[in-house]
């Protein structure tokens, strides 16, 4: 075996040049949504709404930006811990070729309106197959090189990459759970609220092994590497990542308080989210005190300003994550922009400045050369920290103007604001505050690119020859001669557990890889399997309603739209058991009224009223009118209108499919109702367009698209016995007569 490695730059380099132009793609995207959610004007319909805008936003940084920056941190620093170049330079090539090709398709089916509807996890099914493809392609390099490595021990870097491979692909398998009915369409396996815990499994644990644990590992070895000093603390490394692996698992529920979820899940979520904030601190504290004697070089390197606060930003988001999930304060900040903050607090100043920080410090390295310019590098960390505070402030302001608006009462016990959209208006001003913050941080990126480029055109016409570095080859043990080994005694077990005591049982932990990711796979297995099997086979965690049915054919197309079109992104489906929410919406929801909901459409953020009791509060022409022109029943609506519904057709060539896969996952339709299904769809798609003209309405709308989702909107919250509150909004004079009384009971859907 050769004493010298070469290196494979090659890939490293191609995966942080991605990151750039992915880091532009979804910014951009970023600072456009914050305009067009509060001008509605630059909404252009059918493709480029919000709606369908957001998810692509979300997945471009997440996966796009901070994937590429993961896998070229880990390809970059992998080889030089363990003293091997990567395992397969074929495979490297292709995971870069197809996750690259993965993010092109991921953008067009999203703004086409292909999207399962999950957070963090829109993208078809046929592309969540892609994904396992890629995961398993880096898996497979990954422990290859392990495998082959020359240095005996794992870096503690290399414990956190091992935690994130297992522990996302894990979650992407059971929350990837579908059953298609066509090349891009597919629905949930699971329904309603055992669907809203799985979605919270995965949503808060992607966040967990995607956006940290894989982070934590490049901080490990670019920050010493940046401030060249060792990392503070090996036994606090060592408590850092086990309670981290542990406990992080469990937090997820805490996401679904004074939901339909039974009390002891999110209570449990809530706990584990607490004891996390520890663990989370244990990585702020060894990143702190890793530069202690190097903090003179933190005021004239702006490499370490990046990374000093990427640390304090994810010392901050876990400190904050960990009190928004205690129920009385979860109260205030669920539904409000205090979340949009919090999860951009962490994006930006945690993952964006820490990524900042590791490609000014590595970009220069893989091409040979120096670092184009300091004083740019410098000012774009002050105006991003500048950019960066102005959008957190300006949410955390937002948020608690929305809570305490929304619970207003006057003395007499009604509401001080019936009307949502008063609630919407006054916060507009903090989204001009937000869209400027973007646009900030936005330009330092800019400057970024600029810098970034400026230094790989000054290269060296070398700078592409692999480094080749002396590595021994690796030692599993030096003895000295007739030292006990396992080839001169069989007492080799008490040989190991000396060995051991002498040199730590964590260090002998690290030498044996198989062992060190079963325990992570184990550590990580508990806390899902504890809130998951209670809640999957107890049945009385969802109690059953009789007068709750499977939705019509028609409704099933008109979900299929509201998923389509993103509605889920600034609409909550769920009343919570507040008073000023049952004053404002009505009864609050049941788990079984969900029974029939692939996906759960409960929602992150009301940026409108909550729909979950719509149904039959407007009638049918109100609905036509307000996807058309929003403002026409909404006086100052922010909304973006859809007049694309009123003129594109309905498909009915899939909703035997649909019927069928949903009939698989467990609902309770007829081969009879499946064979004339179009036909029921044709029926009850009539007489909504024929209720519509009957109040003066457009003509012609019997085969549109809005008819679907007028069906499905009219449904909501009309399957139990409920009293409407008396608090209504106002109907637009000259546009739609006010409806009579709603009745006391209603039954499948007035259209049924």
């Amino acid at each position: 075996m050769s004493n010298s490695v070469r290196y494979d730059d090659r890939s490293p380099r191609l995966f942080f040049i991605a990151a750039v132009v992915w880091a532009v793609v979804g910014m951009l995207v970023g600072v456009l949504i914050a305009a067009m959610l509060f001008l509605p004007a630059l909404n252009l319909a059918p493709y480029l709404t919000f709606g369908r805008l957001r998810p692509l936003h979300t997945n471009a940084v997440i996966f796009a930006f901070c994937g590429n920056i993961i896998f070229g941190g880990v390809y970059h620093s992998m080889q030089r811990l363990l003293k091997a170049r990567t395992f397969s330079d074929k495979l490297s090539a292709f995971h870069f070729w197809g996750w690259q090709l993965l993010i092109v398709a991921a953008a067009v089916a999203l703004v086409t309106g292909n999207t399962q509807g999950k957070e963090y996890a829109e993208l078809p099914w046929v592309l969540d197959i892609v994904i396992a493809v890629l995961w398993v392609t880096f898996a497979v390099n990954f422990f290859g090189t392990i495998a082959t490595r020359r240095e005996k021990h794992l870096y503690v870097a290399i414990w956190f990459y091992i935690a994130t491979i297992v522990a996302v692909a894990i979650l992407h398998i059971g929350n990837s759970m579908v059953v298609p009915y066509s090349l891009l369409g597919s629905y949930s396996a699971y329904a309603g609220v055992k669907d809203a815990l799985m979605q919270w499994w995965y949503g808060h644990n992607a966040v967990a092994f995607f956006l940290t644990t894989p982070f934590l590992g490049l901080m490990y070895y670019y920050l010493p590497k940046a401030a060249e000093r060792p990392v503070f603390s090996y036994r606090l490394s060592i408590m850092h990542f086990w309670s981290l692996v542990f406990v992080y698992i469990w937090a997820g529920p805490h996401h679904l308080h004074y939901s339909a979820v039974p009390e002891w899940a999110s209570t449990l979520g809530m706990l584990f989210s607490l004891v996390l904030w520890m663990p989370s601190w244990g990585g702020m504290v060894n990143g702190f005190f890793t530069l202690r004697g190097a903090w003179h070089k933190v005021r004239e390197d702006p490499i370490l300003k990046f990374m000093i606060v990427a640390v304090t930003y994810y010392g901050m988001s876990t400190f904050e994550g960990p009190m928004m999930s205690i129920k009385s304060v979860n109260a205030v900040s669920h539904f409000t922009d205090w979340t949009i903050g919090h999860v951009h607090a962490g994006a930006l100043g945690w993952n964006a400045f820490l990524s900042f920080g590791i490609l000014y410090w590595a970009i220069p390295r893989l091409y040979k050369t120096q670092l184009y310019s300091v004083k740019a590098a410098t000012f774009h960390f002050w105006v991003a920290t500048i950019g960066l505070i102005g959008y957190q402030v300006s949410m955390w302001v937002a948020g608690i103007t929305q809570w305490a608006m929304w619970r207003a009462f006057e003395p007499d016990g009604r509401l001080v604001y019936p009307d949502f959209i008063e609630t919407v208006v006054r916060i507009v001003p903090m989204y001009w505050v937000r869209l400027l913050s973007g646009l900030l941080f936005f330009a330092g990126l800019l400057v970024f690119c600029w810098n970034l480029f400026k230094t790989i055109r000054s290269a060296p016409a070398d700078y592409a020859v692999e480094p080749e570095v002396l590595a021994p080859p690796l030692v599993r043990e030096n003895v000295a001669p007739g030292a006990v080994t396992p080839a001169n005694t069989y007492d080799y077990a008490l040989y190991s557990f000396q060995h051991a005591i002498r040199h730590g049982f964590h260090r002998m932990l690290e030498s044996r890889t198989v062992t060190f990711t079963v325990l992570t796979a184990l550590a990580l297995a508990v806390g899902s399997l504890v809130e998951a099997l209670p809640m999957f086979f107890n049945k009385s965690n969802v109690k059953e309603i009789a007068s709750v049915t499977p939705y019509t054919p028609l409704e099933v197309v008109g979900r299929d739209i509201y998923v389509r079109e993103g509605c889920y992104n600034c609409h909550s489906q769920l009343v919570r058991p507040f008073l000023y929410e049952t004053e404002r919406y009505g009864e609050y929801s049941k788990a079984g009224e969900y029974v029939y909901d692939r996906p759960f459409q409960w929602g992150s953020k009301r940026t409108g009223p909550d729909l979950h009791r719509v149904g039959g509060k407007y009638p049918s022409l109100w609905h036509v009118r307000h996807m058309q022109r929003p403002s026409s029943t909404t006086p100052g609506s922010i909304m973006p209108a859809y007049p694309h519904l009123l003129t594109s057709h309905f498909d009915t060539s899939l909703i035997g499919a649909k019927m069928r896969a949903l009939r698989t996952l467990g609902v309770p339709y007829s081969e009879g109702e499946i064979a004339i299904a179009a036909d029921t769809m044709d029926t009850q798609a009539r007489a909504i367009a024929a209720e519509v003209e009957s109040q003066q309405g457009p003509t012609g709308l019997a085969d549109k698209e809005i008819v679907a989702l007028t069906a499905y909107l009219q449904r909501l919250g009309s399957d139990i016995r409920w009293k409407r509150p008396v608090a209504q909004l106002p109907y637009a004079a000259g546009v739609v007569p006010a409806p009579s009384p709603a009745p006391a009971v209603a039954g499948g859907g007035a259209s049924r």
